[in-house]
């Protein structure tokens, strides 16, 4: 029996690393990892060494492609190349504050190429998985459920809130996780708020932490995980569209989460000086309260989420720490 194609955008960030190792020692799919950049940051290798046990053919299961998919050209040449059965689109303009000064570039990552994607998966009749955000929402009554009405109150917010849309009008089958502050490790991944504080901690320097943010944090194996669990369920299944939150267990203040890093990697918690969102005079507005309700994935997908704390311990082992 053929194996299950997955095309993978963004593998080079955060959660494509993840998902490159949950995808490599969970299952048989062969996977096709693409981003912008001309070789891949996985090093396949030294993960091999790690993982003795797994299967011979593990090299033979996972192909590189350089992608940028805001070329509708580039991304149907590279759709009709393997035919895959899902697309996975982790890629993104992330940076909430630059979207408030780059809009059009925000744009143009975070919907117009979500458009191509829908245009490709046309072609080989691919399901779309979508990465979307907390930040769809206002954050004045979290936490949300994957039925609670979206009101974003940044450009970011706007630009994946019409992402998920694009997908829903768009007739092909999708399945849109929605997520809160990923964190994690992987090669050359862009610094995330963990990796930050461990930066900061770690060489005694002082940092300033909001405490009146609240939402889930959510370690990039988790969501990794999530998505498997997604492959998994809807692999042949036909008129797909679904929304799912998959998120860290605990909801817990930004503050708390910092003081956690501080007790697990044992730094010195006066480092810290708590604060208000309002003194940071940040470009974008973020939403206070938040968090996302995960009991829908729990229940469907099977997903038992770590809590905060077993996620920055994981975190720690990772950093070989």
């Amino acid at each position: 029996m053929e194996k299950i194609k997955v095309l993978v955008t963004g593998s080079n960030g955060l959660l494509g690393q993840n998902l490159t190792k949950i995808l490599l020692r969970e299952s048989d799919f062969h996977f096709i990892n693409t981003s912008i950049e001309e070789n891949s940051f996985f090093d396949l290798e030294e993960f091999l060494e790690r993982f003795l046990l797994l299967p011979e053919d593990s090299q033979e299961r996972i192909s590189y492609e350089t992608l940028d998919i805001t070329n509708k050209e580039n991304v149907k040449k590279i759709t009709q190349k393997y035919s895959p059965e899902f697309i996975v689109n982790c890629a993104a303009f992330t940076n909430v504050d630059e979207c408030e000064t780059e809009k059009d570039l925000c744009w143009k990552l975070n919907v117009d190429a979500v458009k191509n994607l829908i245009i490709a998966s046309r072609i080989c009749n691919a399901k779309i998985i979508h990465i979307s955000t907390d930040y769809i929402f206002d954050g004045k009554n979290g936490p949300y459920t994957e039925t609670d009405t979206p009101n974003p109150i940044s450009f970011y917010g706007r630009s994946k809130l019409a992402s998920e849309n694009a997908l829903k009008a768009s007739g092909v089958d999708f399945i849109i996780l929605r997520t809160i502050v990923l964190y994690g490790s992987g090669n050359n991944v862009k610094p995330n708020f963990a990796l930050w504080l461990v930066n900061e901690l770690s060489n005694s320097r002082p940092v300033r932490i909001v405490k009146d943010q609240i939402g889930n944090t959510t370690h990039a194996e988790d969501l990794a995980y999530g998505i498997l669990k997604v492959i998994e369920k809807f692999e042949g299944k036909k008129n797909v569209q679904q929304i799912y939150n998959i998120a860290g267990k605990d909801i817990l203040s930004r503050l708390d989460f910092a003081y956690l890093v501080c007790d697990i990697f044992g730094y010195d918690r006066e480092l810290i000086t708590p604060i208000l969102t309002s003194e940071l005079n940040q470009p974008a507005p973020r939403p206070l309260k938040s968090g996302l309700i995960t009991l829908k994935a729990e229940t469907e997908l099977g997903l038992k989420p770590m809590t905060a704390r077993d996620g920055i311990q994981l975190l720690k082992f990772e950093l070989g720490l």
